[in-house]
């Protein structure tokens, strides 16, 4: 039972006497999770929360990723999203498992399948070796559901570069302002745009960057209003805000 449909179903089924109470009672009470032995898979994630559980790569064996994909695969999820994938374990997952991977951002998509992109998402960093945390947000946006723009290496070292295409943000329902070094593209995005900006500081910098520490308290103070900030390099976490503010902001289309 893997979306708000399959529950409405059970509901109507009820409703329409097809099911007792008692029987409809017993298949939401199984539903929630599935024990696989290394993972417990919340199958009602997407009834929750509008997206599928999505599976953190690093850490886990081959093994462990194919036995929960597959699991989730035949109660009908698509486009599984798996991210921090290296491409040696990607290799190594189950053949018999669809798997579209992104090298950039090591991310992988199972199962996957097309569908209808909405609304507006503007991936923007600072420079070109910001691109794999960017890609990290634009591919999870992407997977549910948003149609996203990417623009990269406007950063604040060449302002020009950003100011030649802001026509690209002005009609954005949320954008997420990758850099690191000292993380200032958040703060100018922030006070030119009229939607939410989810500032993302990289690990990208030389010593007193810390790591992406430097970024991160840059964007934190940031006095650009409407700025949120992620942790550092998260650009999956980004993307899935990025998507949640751009659908309901569709929400009445």
């Amino acid at each position: 039972m893997d979306t708000k449909q399959d529950v409405l179903h059970v509901l109507r089924c009820v409703a329409e006497g097809c099911k007792t109470p008692e029987e409809a009672l017993l298949e939401l009470k199984m539903a929630p999770y599935e024990d696989v032995g290394c993972a417990k898979i919340d199958h009602h994630r997407s009834v929750r929360q509008g997206a599928a559980e999505v599976i953190y790569g690093a850490g886990k064996n081959p093994n462990q990723i194919s036995q929960i994909v597959g699991a989730m695969g035949r109660k009908g999820g698509r486009n599984i999203l798996i991210t921090r994938l290296s491409p040696e374990k990607a290799a190594a997952i189950d053949p018999a498992i669809p798997l579209e991977y992104r090298e950039i951002p090591q991310l992988a998509i199972a199962f996957p399948c097309e569908r209808p992109l909405r609304g507006k998402v503007v991936v923007a960093t600072a420079g070109t070796s910001d691109a794999s945390v960017a890609e990290e947000a634009a591919c999870t946006a992407e997977v549910l559901g948003s149609r996203v723009v990417r623009m990269f290496d406007v950063g604040v070292a060449g302002l020009h570069r950003l100011l030649s295409n802001l026509d690209a943000f002005m009609d954005a329902r949320c954008v997420v302002a990758v850099a690191g070094m000292e993380g200032a593209l958040a703060s100018v995005m922030g006070g030119l745009v009229d939607c939410p900006v989810i500032a993302v500081p990289t690990s990208v910098g030389y010593g007193a960057n810390f790591g992406g520490l430097s970024a991160l308290l840059s964007m934190l103070n940031s006095c650009a209003s409407g700025s949120s900030v992620v942790n550092i390099d998260n650009g999956f976490g980004a993307g899935y805000l990025a998507n949640m503010i751009n659908q309901m902001e569709g929400i009445d289309e």
